[in-house]
């Protein structure tokens, strides 16, 4: 049984919330539903939604800090960062997850943007794709 209900949000990261926002404002007429700080990850993120499901907008706070989005804009540069699938139960999902040999980022779900529990699962585990999973 699934603990999976449907995409919650695609993360793309990015070096400038402003600069990028422009071509989902600008170009596809959508909107920025929430901004939103998370120092002790050292990241800003924008929400905008599209249909059921959102775009995450990922910059780092501070462009000279070692947080998870700095390395990877300078090793990888802007683009596409994970998916998010919402899920009722994280614990569940995670315990399921386990079980068939997944490789979780945490041992215990973290907080995340918009008072929401989330966890990883590395990309070794999932065919080279970062998947987070939101409660």
């Amino acid at each position: 049984m699934t603990t999976i209900s449907r995409i919650d949000h695609i993360a793309i990261a990015v070096h400038s919330i402003e600069e990028a926002s422009q071509f989902y404002i600008k170009g596809l007429g959508l909107t920025i539903a929430k901004l939103e700080e998370m120092p002790e990850r050292g990241i800003r993120t924008a929400f905008i939604i599209i249909g059921e499901s959102m775009i995450e907008l990922i910059e780092p706070l501070d462009k000279n800090q070692n947080s998870e989005i700095s390395k990877f804009l300078a090793e990888r540069g802007p683009g596409l960062h994970h998916i998010a699938f919402k899920t009722k139960d994280i614990n569940t999902s995670m315990q399921q997850l386990k079980h068939q040999g997944a490789r979780l980022v945490y041992d215990k779900a973290q907080k995340g943007a918009h008072d929401t529990i989330v966890n990883f699962v590395h990309p070794r585990s999932t065919n080279g794709v970062l998947v987070e999973l939101v409660e």
